[in-house]
């Protein structure tokens, strides 16, 4: 037997699920966005179409990154779309009807996402109630709260307000104008923070020793508790960090948008979810990177700009492709992964 082990070597340890499911996403994207350019052109070849989908979907990417961090932990997380809603109303109304500052504003919307954080992590890692029913709670609360505060749709008029939502970032490229004068591409500030989150996120799951508890507590919380790990304490931040990502995703929006409104992100939790499903993120826990929930944004919303390109522009087109899409990745996650087991059964057994 040790001789047949020099000969053949001992099999290569397979990458890690995380970053296997995180390939398929990008190649995906980048094969779709090609072939988008290739038989559309069109938008597809502008560089500010491209942008746009950030541009837009800024607090999208920042409220999954925390929709992420809760899944890997086999958590869920379903308030987000609320938070992000009454954040928007509340600080529209605190600006315009109290005379606030945009300082103050933004303390409040990380206040409201802070104590809702604090409330779901309490409910579902110290009192064990299942994170579904605690978060569909919070959503409903937050939808309700959201009315409450302001029965009509509010705009925001602060002038120093204003001018932080009007600004925009010119890129050195563009395109040019029918009569050749050269448009810069420009990015919003809510792009900046969105990727400085999707960073430090990164950062904190792949070195830090919350990241790794994170990760463990998913794969299997009672092997962590073995461990060592207070598998309560992780769960409760990874609510909490949540929370605050909705309430800065909450910002982002109100400064894309300047309007406070009960319809604001309507849907954006069910879309978080599926951005972090498409980007390698599994139901199960354990497994996911915010780097792939950020392609998993961008794949979501290109899609939707394929099925608009195609002429199907009644929004349940829209609807249809994403459940589809959502489909497959879910089918495609599974197949790879059981493949994966019985591959390593299969080493496991060559070695004994």
């Amino acid at each position: 037997m040790e001789s047949v082990r020099k000969q053949t070597g001992k099999p290569k340890e397979p990458i890690s699920s995380t970053t296997l499911l995180l390939t398929i996403t990008i190649s995906t994207f980048i094969a779709m966005y090609l072939l988008a350019m290739i038989v559309w052109g069109g938008g597809f070849l502008n560089p500010q179409q491209f942008l746009d989908i950030f541009n837009n979907n800024a607090y999208l990417i920042v409220i999954s990154c925390g929709v992420t961090l809760v899944m890997i932990t086999a958590g869920i997380d379903i308030s987000v779309g609320g938070t992000v809603a009454l954040i928007t109303m509340a600080c529209v109304v605190f600006m315009e009807d109290y005379s606030g500052s945009v300082a103050a504003s933004i303390i409040l919307a990380l206040g409201i996402g802070l104590a809702m954080g604090i409330v779901q992590g309490f409910l579902v890692a110290y009192l064990k109630i299942q994170p579904f029913i605690v978060t569909l709670a919070g959503m409903f609360f937050t939808k309700g709260m959201t009315t409450i505060v302001s029965k009509a749709p509010r705009t925001a008029t602060n002038e120093v307000f204003l001018a932080m939502k009007n600004f925009r970032i010119e890129l050195p490229f563009g395109t040019y104008g029918k009569t050749g004068n050269f448009i810069p591409a420009r990015i919003e500030p809510g792009v900046i923070i969105a990727l400085a989150i999707v960073f430090i996120v990164w950062v904190v799951l792949k070195w830090s020793r919350f990241g790794r508890n994170v990760y463990a507590v998913g794969g299997n919380s009672e092997s962590a508790l073995m461990l060592g790990i207070n598998v309560k304490r992780t769960k409760f931040f990874a609510y909490v960090l949540s929370g605050i990502f909705a309430g800065i995703g909450g910002y982002v929006y109100l400064m894309h948008t300047g309007a406070g409104n009960a319809a604001n992100a309507y849907q954006a939790e069910i879309q978080a979810i599926a951005s972090s499903i498409i980007g390698g993120t599994l139901l199960t826990g354990g497994v996911g990177s915010v780097i792939g929930t950020l392609f998993g944004v961008m794949s979501l919303k290109t899609i939707n700009n394929i099925v608009i390109a195609s002429g199907l522009r009644e929004p349940y087109w829209q609807s249809i492709t994403t459940g589809l899409m959502l489909c497959f990745f879910i089918l495609l996650q599974s197949v790879i992964l059981t493949l994966r087991k019985k591959k390593r059964q299969g080493f496991t057994t060559a070695d004994v």
